[in-house]
């Protein structure tokens, strides 16, 4: 008696060469995204290795202009044997002072005391021997701002005619510079432009884009007029204020493409 048997387990089924292939496809596109970042990751290293080509350039932009207003320092200095004598003879004449530059139509908030001291006169006598005080001097100095320049040889005759003996200087200046500078701003930036073209072209490539600007100080430089101390007699004192000059000077670093 013939016995047959029939086996349990499963059949392996047949691989076919279409799926053989498909997930040959799947393997390579999960190879390449996986290398993606990596390939990208060098490509970025790479370009950070190399640095961009710029042109670093300086540019100045100048903008004279005559000064609107002055700063005279001016005051009085007074001796006498004591003190209290020497502080009041300083205080009448400074008082004198003050009235007449108010006479001038001096406001208040342009007159102010800069410096105010009193202070021994010393006699050296022989050699080894100490020095003696022999008297006291008082000094107070103002600053007086002038905003009508055409008025400055008034004020200079007039507060020497009324006692002040010591002037130390007159400054003119610009009051409100700010919007003189901008405009030498503005021809700064377009001057160190300028001289970039001219490099570039010199060179055979070409201005790309402005990466930074940057601004090197400047500003207008006051034009001072000095004189010794003095005591003047004459009037029409004669002041000449001149022109002032407000820089401004930057720095541009553009791209070379």
């Amino acid at each position: 008696m013939a016995v047959a048997f029939r086996s349990i387990l499963p059949l392996r089924p047949r691989t076919t060469g279409a799926r053989s292939t498909g997930a040959f496809a799947t393997l390579l596109i999960a190879t390449a995204l996986l290398a993606a970042p990596v390939s990208a990751a060098l490509s970025t290293a790479a370009q950070a290795e190399t640095p961009p080509r710029t042109i670093t350039i300086s540019g100045e932009g100048k903008i004279s202009v005559k000064p609107n207003i002055a700063h005279i320092e001016t005051g009085v200095v007074t001796q006498a044997k004591t003190a209290v004598d020497a502080l009041t003879d300083n205080t009448q004449s400074m008082q004198a002072v003050f009235q007449g530059l108010r006479e001038l139509g001096i406001e208040d908030r342009d007159i102010r005391t800069s410096q105010l001291s009193i202070s021994p006169v010393y006699t050296h006598g022989e050699r080894g021997t100490k020095p003696v005080i022999t008297g006291y001097q008082a000094s107070n100095m103002v600053s007086v701002t002038l905003r009508d320049l055409d008025r400055v040889g008034d004020a200079l005759d007039k507060i020497v005619s009324l006692g002040s003996n010591q002037l130390h200087g007159i400054r003119f200046e610009v009051e409100e510079p700010g919007p003189l500078l901008d405009a030498a701003r503005a021809d700064a930036v377009a001057d160190a432009i300028r001289k970039a073209k001219i490099y570039v072209s010199a060179a055979g490539v070409t201005l790309g884009q402005i990466v930074t600007i940057n601004e090197n100080g400047g500003g207008g430089m006051p034009s001072p007029f000095y004189a010794r101390a003095m005591s003047m007699e004459s009037a029409d004192v004669p002041v000449a204020a001149g022109e002032q000059t407000l820089t401004a000077n930057v720095t541009l670093v553009i791209a070379i493409e």
